[in-house]
């Protein structure tokens, strides 16, 4: 537990490892469940908000039911439970983050969907006899990813924190792989009034994390 210094720029832990490099490392932990489970919940939100708007009708009734369902489980208390099933680790965790992250992000990319549905040339499009997988693709998704890919910056940020969160209460990434959360959970909580930089790095890096991913998506969203 050596304090910062010209040696060891953040200290050490109780166990003699640099924490600027094990801050940095964990720093794949987190980019790489954000990256994955923001990947996998726009897709998944991209099918259900795109197909939903489309048809309309009895199909989009139901499928808005199920999103509202979908999004009255308490957030972690459902990840949780599906990390606690499936088991922990990066894969598992990329999983539930985005299956629960999709259905706020659908909501969006249906009504960015239903506005792109009115425009002269997706009736156009219609009125010639293009087939519906060609009106998706050619018409309306193109129309909507700028939708897309600002919901994804703006996602980034939560699902890093919803990470941090989970390797906090030991739900996350197993050791000896470093993340942000479990340091703090370990050897953060446990020392840290002896050696407060062992807890102060790894929060800093989450703010600064997800800080930074929010302004990006402002920025894009602008």
């Amino acid at each position: 537990m050596k304090p910062p210094g010209a040696q060891f720029w953040m200290g050490t832990d109780n166990l003699g490892r640099d924490m600027f490099s094990r801050v940095v490392y964990g720093a794949r932990v987190s980019v790489t469940v954000g990256f994955g489970a923001v990947l996998l919940g726009n897709l998944l939100a991209m099918l259900i908000g795109i197909t939903s708007g489309y048809f309309g009708g009895k199909y989009d009734i139901v499928v808005q039911r199920i999103v509202d369902a979908w999004q009255s489980f308490p957030f972690l208390v459902i990840i949780l439970s599906i990390v606690a099933v499936l088991g922990p680790g990066i894969l598992n965790l990329v999983v539930a983050i985005g299956i629960l992250a999709a259905a706020a992000a659908s909501r969006v990319i249906r009504g960015a969907t239903l506005a792109v549905m009115n425009n002269s040339y997706t009736e156009a499009a219609r009125a010639m006899g293009c087939a519906h997988s060609r009106i998706i693709l050619r018409y309306i998704l193109p129309n909507v990813m700028a939708t897309i890919i600002v919901l994804a910056t703006i996602l980034l940020g939560g699902v890093i924190l919803a990470e941090s969160a989970l390797s906090f209460l030991g739900y996350g990434v197993p050791p000896p792989f470093p993340s942000w959360g479990a340091m703090l959970s370990g050897s953060g909580r446990s020392y840290m009034y002896r050696a407060p930089w062992v807890a102060i790095w790894p929060g800093v890096a989450i703010s600064l994390a997800v800080f930074g991913f929010n302004m990006l998506g402002d920025a894009l969203r602008d």
